[in-house]
């Protein structure tokens, strides 16, 4: 794998903070980033498609990839396996594009000590009680699930710490910008 040869970009935010979309909109906006679709064992929602939001793999799936060597990094969040997936980056790397990742920040730090070069960019909400409404309007989980994810906030925000940059993302324009002006000022 060329893991190095073109720094990627990888966003890690808590969940509900909006990588996710702000992911979507970099792409949107710049024609030669590619947003490295994750797998996981995690059901999918309604509205998700496999393979456009994630690879959605049963356990033994995931077991078998993971026995095969097929992660470039693979972890547990939440009570489900999420991983990133070597041939979706070797493509997208072979077809001459720069990878993003949307990933947790275990995942974030694993690709950093792959490629030192990776530039790490946490995205934060504004507040607690922004993320939790977020998270609620969703609808996606019920409050239970929402307090798994939000009981994880402390541990992200710690690890932020070892990040190339945190995004505060109050205003989604504006964050997709910063990001923008990072990833511009990365490539010089």
């Amino acid at each position: 794998m060329k893991t190095c040869s073109h720094p990627f970009v990888v966003l890690s935010a808590p969940s509900g903070a909006g990588k996710s979309t702000i992911a979507r909109k970099l792409i949107k906006r710049n024609k030669n980033l590619k947003v490295s679709v994750s797998a996981t064992t995690r059901p999918r929602r309604p509205m998700e498609t496999d393979a456009a939001d994630y690879y959605f793999l049963s356990e033994e799936e995931f077991k078998k990839n993971v026995a095969a060597g097929n992660f470039l990094e693979h972890e547990s969040v939440h009570g489900f396996a999420y991983g990133t997936l070597r041939p979706v980056v070797d493509k997208m790397l072979e077809e001459g594009n720069q990878v993003v990742f949307d990933i947790d920040v275990k995942g974030a730090l694993a690709i950093k000590q792959i490629c030192p070069d990776a530039v790490l960019i946490f995205i934060k909400p504004p507040s607690l009680e922004e993320l939790r409404r977020r998270l609620k309007n969703r609808r996606s989980e019920g409050e239970e699930a929402i307090e798994k994810r939000l009981s994880r906030i402390e541990y992200e925000y710690e690890q932020a710490k070892k990040f190339d940059y945190v995004v505060i993302n109050d205003d989604l324009d504006r964050a997709v910008k910063e990001i923008e002006l990072i990833i511009k000022n990365e490539k010089k």
